[in-house]
């Protein structure tokens, strides 16, 4: 829902970016993510009633959800013109919060989430941030204290990003809309892309591939004192309002546990399905979106339901049946999206503009055809699993993570039973075991050793070694260490990591921009806050079983809910694609993916060049290395022409 921007300048400021620009042009830019209505706030901001500090613009386009009349459109002032918001997301407890509010004397004139918000950033300042359960991000103008703030839902599903030059500050939820806000020619950031190029590694950091723009990370605030900004003071950094806790409930049992996760998720579900406007699920087969849409149907008998999948017919990696599984169980209406390589040619310029940075594989774009599909017949809110691997420990399980707990309590044999156990699964092999043993064991040398061992070159021939030393960025694998790396907890404390630095921000970052640019609202039910907390207080073998099998939990709580067949998978697919048939496609297929006039610096082309066709020709480089090689060259050639 909606694109936000932004900014505070000071009266003496004198970027013609500022002094000429319009923010309607910015939420223009951002008009994918609101088409339907748009807006602008602005005024200046008094020192002490006399002089002004500067010129503070808010702006908003509106991608109406819920209260579609004009009553609820942004930027919203509070009652008393004290509070200014703009706000992208939806609070999907905003009946409750209400409620609430009108015992304490607010008094409400719309039936919206944005209005509740800002009453409770009224009553309970920052504090209110925890009450909400949802996905936001947000920009809140107080004019009696001057302060901006800016606030991020608890996992960063909806973006903000900002930018601080001299005595100003300007945000927006998109990086180009934000270029556009400052006026400045984009410089790369190198560190960025290289630990992208080299690692695969990226949206695990304030940092972006943009040097000088950062994103507020997940689960944080940023108070800007714009009296100590206009005066050239220093800035405090953004301040944390959650983390995840992993300290274990030692007395809960497994069936208790269980009947509390089933609760629990469908009661949160239940409030995910809060919308004015139609909305459909987003179906891979799996188990995770199986149980957004057959817990769904269980909530609501007679709702009729559309599901969106991709499907792959003929390749080893189709879910198609399982596909129909789900939807036969659920009574929901089949729509099924098959792509053809010469699709991907076509769209990839559009989907890497509209992602703003690089990403990781051609999976992306299955989701992006799906979301395509879904505005395309008119839905505008999209439900999905998103986040379920993460709470639950599903993938492989994090094997590495689960036998450093049991060595951790001495329990050799039993962390030795685990491996044997965890190879009879699909797909697991006991080189993959043990490396994630000793990674996730091991730190400094060793694990930079390990790193080499598996292929990745901190160094490699195909990138300019002497512009990155230049950089000096640090050239090789270092492993990050979590602030929750609990002996006894070390599943919990990865799930954690996982949840708010490394994986599934990065994952929430491709959904989003997918959705919005067809102008659809992505949610994620297993995304809240006392879903998490719970499913990380539980003991790690009811998350991965002493058998290895994953989600354990959570495929006992739907029980009788998603059927069986889908519960007792032993593999995992998800929105996997024929990925060497596209890349192998968009190489050929791609004009001027190699000219050496656009290409990016940082790269050495022959080596690069030589690689490409070595892959055509079914030699060379992997399929994931030759995609980031892909992906960042478009990227180069979009951003920085």
């Amino acid at each position: 829902m909606c694109g936000i921007a932004g900014l505070f300048a000071p009266s003496d400021y004198r970027s013609p970016s500022v002094a000429q620009f319009d923010i309607r042009l910015v939420t223009g830019i951002l008009g994918h993510r609101g088409p339907d209505y748009r807006r602008i706030f602005e005024c200046l901001a008094q020192q002490d009633g006399e002089a002004s500090l500067g010129r503070v613009k808010l702006g908003h386009c509106r991608l109406a959800i819920i209260d579609t009349l004009s009553g609820a459109n942004q930027p919203l002032t509070s009652q008393d013109g004290r509070y200014t918001l703009v706000y992208n997301g939806e609070v999907y407890n905003f009946v409750e919060l209400r409620s609430e509010l009108i015992k304490l004397k607010c008094k409400f004139y719309t039936d919206s989430d944005t209005e509740v918000l800002l009453a409770a950033w009224s009553v309970w300042r920052e504090s209110a941030l925890s009450r909400l359960r949802g996905m936001f991000s947000c920009a809140i103008f107080d004019s009696e204290e001057n302060s901006l703030y800016l606030c991020r839902d608890a996992f960063g599903i909806k973006p903000l990003y900002y930018f601080l030059e001299r005595n100003s500050i300007f945000f927006a939820s998109e990086i180009p809309a934000l270029l556009a806000l400052t006026g400045v020619n984009p410089v790369e950031n190198t560190a960025v892309t290289y630990r992208y190029l080299t690692w695969g590694q990226y949206d695990d950091s304030a940092d972006t591939f943009f040097d000088g723009i950062r994103q507020l990370p997940p689960g944080h605030y940023f108070k800007v004192n714009l009296r100590d900004l206009a005066r050239g003071g220093a800035v405090a950094p953004p301040s944390r309002w959650w983390s995840p806790s992993i300290i274990e409930k030692k007395t809960i049992t497994f069936n208790d546990a269980a009947e509390q996760v089933r609760h629990s998720f469908l009661s949160n579900l239940r409030m995910h399905l809060r919308s004015d406007v139609p909305l459909a699920v987003s179906l891979s087969g799996g188990i995770d979106s199986s149980a957004v849409l057959c817990g769904i149907r269980h909530l609501e008998p007679e709702l009729p339901i559309n599901a969106f999948s991709y499907v792959a017919r003929g390749a080893d990696i189709d879910e198609e049946r399982w596909v129909d599984f789900a939807n036969a169980a659920a009574g929901s209406v089949a729509n099924k999206i098959l792509i053809d390589a010469n699709d991907v040619v076509s769209d990839i310029d559009d989907m890497i503009r509209f992602q703003g940075e690089p990403f990781g594989g051609t999976s992306i774009y299955a989701q992006y055809r799906v979301c395509k599909a879904m505005r395309s017949q008119g839905f505008v809110v999209a439900l999905e699993g998103q986040g379920a691997d993460e709470i639950y420990a599903g993938y492989s399980g994090f094997p590495g993570a689960r036998i450093h707990s049991l060595l951790d309590e001495g329990r050799w044999l039993e962390a030795y039973k685990f491996l044997r156990s965890w190879l009879d699964w699909p797909g697991r092999r006991l080189p993959e075991g043990v490396a994630s043993v000793i990674a996730e064991i091991s730190g400094g040398a060793p694990y930079s050793l390990l790193s080499r061992l598996s292929g990745r070159d901190p160094s490699p021939s195909w990138l300019q070694m002497e512009a990155v030393r230049r950089s000096g960025i640090s050239v090789r694998d270092i492993k990050r260490a979590s602030a929750l790396a609990v002996p006894g907890r070390r599943l919990a404390g990865k799930l954690a990591q996982a949840l708010t630095e490394r994986g599934l921000p990065a994952l929430l970052r491709h959904g989003d921009r997918n959705a919005m640019r067809f102008s659809v609202e992505n949610r994620v039910p297993f995304l809240t806050t006392d879903q998490v907390e719970f499913a990380l207080s539980l003991p790690e073998r009811f998350l991965v079983s002493d058998s290895g099998e994953t989600k354990r939990v959570l495929r006992a709580a739907m029980r009788g809910i998603v059927p069986d067949a889908i519960l007792d998978r032993r593999d995992k697919i998800g929105f996997k694609t024929p990925e060497r048939e596209w890349i192998v496609r968009l190489i050929n297929g791609l004009e001027g993916l190699t000219d050496p006039r656009s290409f990016p610096p940082l790269l050495n082309y022959e080596v690069v060049h030589a690689g490409l066709r070595a892959f055509v020709a079914g030699r060379g480089p992997s399929t994931d290395q030759v995609w980031r090689w892909i992906n960042y060259i478009r990227w180069h050639q979009q951003f920085f022409r």
